[in-house]
């Protein structure tokens, strides 16, 4: 049935191809068992919790969602809702767990209930809690799960049944029972949540940390009591209220973000730095290896300090700052101690981004250091890109032992260019690898023992369904800069066919490269392209994975700068690729969309049709840390707000003779990128006498998971695209 599918509706069905991957991996410290989250298949959402035993070389369901709930249908507390839009979570079932140390226990919430699996036993049980509950994790020994309920953080005993009395101690089990170590204070007050800004911008999903010896808990707590108040309605609805959500947009307060020791008694001791300077909580790490580390960013985001927390008296001292005249940025994985305390980061220095263990960098140039993946003993295991930018792989370096002369090596060394990661404990790792070459994505699990030999252990099969068209990316750099850039022309084209219609297929912007050796990223494009098109995603300055001077490039200038990029890729390659300049567009999500906006608008004697999705055309609609940091604070420097929106007079400048036609699509329920966005943009347009369509999707947010949504958001910009270039 699977080749009858359409592109579309197959691409639309299986959620671009990610149900049925395995996901989401805890190995146990014996190195004996792989714990991991995978649907059933490459159409079922619902993922259920699996453990691979390596000794018996089989693998058992250890949490079914189908008969925890009986049937029933998962119910999503608004707290859940908010957390799965941050993470761009849109499957359903068991989409995240957390294992005590032992990877004994896994506990993780269901429909709002608590429910924890004895994971070699494969058994699974719910403990009757108050609920809803949110981001449930075992303490480090297995006793305890705290989890939130409320906007309170709570603490239930795996043994005996947790059931609350009203006074919030458990039936029969005194101060042993479920109850509450800190409940809000104030109306708009939670403990043990990430704020907006640090689940969207700063990827901090968690709110509280279990200690070590497992008798207290490191918990985060926000007063979103400053924070603006926005509305967010359904228009097709006329008859829900609208939902609040505070947004800390441009300029304006954000949420303050305090720190408290809160032992099983619920006893108190608040964690002190000078949040006044440094008001951004980007990281907590807490382990054995040494006293909790804090790394917090001051408001602008030039400074940032590493800070290890007295567990005593909540006082912390300074390990390290970082200070750039343009900006700082928290890396994944870190900070981090090693087994024998010194402190592990990643930071800019030398026209490089370097993995550092103390003050001794442990890479250098070409290595792009990505994120950090595990300290060992002796080694850290990171992921980073080379001289092949698309390629991101997996490297170890020494810190100490025979290895503590320097210089790393690749892990897995590849027959093809790769995107992998990986987890690992000890010896064993579990490895994600996906190619340009094949789709989907092959899990192995490998010993990576000291000396650097590598043993396969196991494969952990994955249930995506198989694409039913072949994406074939040519990996090219453009003009003087070298822009990274992936070419896709339509299947069986031929160099003797004629020049090609273009379609500029971008993201462009912070944070997201899109140009990877990844065969399944590039599906869409050529969709697009066997449509009759020749598709370029290019990669210009401010992506990530090149140098800290190409992602800085755009400060106070992304828009002009992304756009020129875009441009010279596209007038480079034409001396490569068969491509009509006259019949060129551009579609864009995001930043994407803010883009082909700019395309359309600022050169317009380049590109002549644009789908603009969900766009930030007012930076001062968008929020803090992510727009302060490239435009900087719109009070002391409004002129940059100014430059790189699209509704103001110079967004709005152009050729005004030269009107091009653009389908602007936003979702309704978009909680990060409101519609406010493209509603102001159109308005703009209209009193401009410029030509556009508007595409509103009702209850659809920043993702399209909704399977007709997102089938027939492809159809309609093709046939957009088609018309407004004269293909049809």
């Amino acid at each position: 049935m699977t080749g009858q599918l359409s592109f579309p509706r197959q691409h639309a069905r299986t959620q671009r191809f990610s149900l049925g991957v395995p996901r989401g991996f805890s190995i146990s410290p014996d190195g004996t068992r792989v714990v991991f989250l995978r649907s059933r298949s490459g159409t079922d959402r619902a993922n259920l919790l699996w453990v691979h035993d390596l000794d018996a070389g089989r693998e058992y369901a250890a949490a079914d969602p189908a008969e925890l709930l009986g049937g029933a249908d998962e119910e999503l507390s608004p707290e859940e809702r908010a957390r799965r839009e941050r993470t761009r979570e849109g499957s359903a079932g068991v989409v995240g767990y957390a294992t005590d140390a032992a990877v004994e226990l896994a506990a993780f919430p269901l429909s709002g209930r608590l429910f924890v699996a004895e994971l070699r036993a494969g058994t699974c049980r719910e403990l009757p809690v108050p609920g809803p509950v949110v981001d449930p994790r075992p303490s480090p020994d297995g006793r305890y799960v705290a989890y939130v309920a409320a906007g309170a953080l709570r603490v239930v005993p795996v043994a005996g049944d947790g059931t609350a009395d009203g006074d919030g101690t458990a039936d029969g089990g005194g101060a042993d029972g479920d109850r509450a170590l800190a409940t809000p204070d104030g109306p708009n007050v939670t403990w043990g949540l990430a704020e907006f800004i640090a689940a969207e911008e700063m990827s901090r999903y968690r709110g509280f940390w279990w200690s070590p010896e497992s008798d207290r808990l490191l918990t985060a707590r926000v007063d979103d009591s400053p924070v603006r108040r926005w509305w967010i309605s359904d228009p097709a609805h006329p008859e829900k209220a609208p939902v609040e959500v505070a947004y800390p947009a441009a300029g304006t307060d954000n949420a303050e973000v305090s720190l408290a020791l809160l032992d099983l008694a619920g006893e108190r001791t608040d964690v002190v730095w000078d949040r006044e300077r440094y008001p951004y909580l980007a990281r907590v790490h807490w382990s054995s290896a040494g006293p909790p580390l804090l790394l917090v960013q001051s408001r602008d985001q030039r400074s940032q300090r590493y800070l290890a927390v007295d567990t005593e008296t909540g006082a912390t001292r300074l390990v390290h700052t970082d200070e750039d005249p343009v900006w700082v940025e928290p890396y994944p994985g870190v900070p981090a101690w090693t087994p024998d305390r010194r402190l592990v980061r990643i930071a800019d220095e030398g026209g490089a981004r370097k993995l550092f263990v103390g003050d001794r960098p442990l890479t250098s140039a070409p290595l792009h250091v990505r994120a950090v993946l595990d300290i060992g003993q002796d080694d850290v295991l990171f992921s980073a890109s080379a001289e092949e930018l698309h390629d991101v792989g997996i490297y170890r370096a020494w810190y100490r032992g025979s290895g503590d002369q320097g210089g790393w090596e690749r892990v897995t060394e590849r027959p093809y260019a790769s995107y992998s990661s990986a987890v690992r404990v000890g010896e064993v790792a579990v490895v994600s690898h996906m190619c340009a070459e094949r789709p989907g994505v092959r899990v192995e699990v490998l010993r990576l023992a000291a000396d650097g030999k590598e043993t396969r252990l196991a494969e952990i099969p994955s249930y995506a369904e198989t694409p039913v068209l072949t994406a074939r990316p040519r990996f090219v750099t453009a003009g003087e800069r070298d822009i990274p850039c992936a070419v896709l022309l339509p299947t069986g084209y031929q160099e003797g066919d004629g020049p090609l219609p273009v379609l500029m297929d971008p993201y462009g912007g912070p944070h997201a490269q899109r140009v990877l050796a990844a065969h399944n990223v590039f599906l869409t494009s050529q969709w697009f392209a066997d449509q009759g098109f020749a598709v370029v995603v290019a990669d210009g300055r401010g992506t990530p994975g090149r140098s800290p001077a190409w992602e800085k490039a755009v400060s106070r200038e992304l828009a002009a700068v992304t756009l020129q990029d875009q441009v010279d890729a596209l007038h480079a390659l034409a001396e490569r690729f068969p491509l009509d300049l006259d019949r060129v567009a551009i579609r864009g999500w995001s930043y994407g969309g803010l883009l082909a906006g700019l395309a359309a608008l600022r050169r317009p004697d380049v590109f002549h049709a644009a789908v603009v999705g969900a766009p930030v055309t007012d930076q001062r609609l968008y929020d803090t840390h992510y727009t302060e940091r490239y435009l900087g604070h719109p009070d002391e420097d409004p002129a940059s707000y100014v430059r790189n929106s699209l509704v103001t007079d110079e967004g709005l400048s152009g050729a005004a003779e030269q009107h091009r036609p653009m389908m602007i699509v936003h979702g309704l329920a978009d909680d990060n990128v409101v519609v406010a966005h493209s509603l102001r943009f159109s308005s703009a347009l209209l009193a401009a006498g410029r030509p556009h369509e508007v595409l509103p999707l009702s209850g659809v947010t920043h993702m399209t998971p909704q399977e007709q949504v997102a089938e027939n958001l492809l159809l309609l910009q093709v046939a957009f695209l088609k018309r407004s270039l004269g293909l049809s």
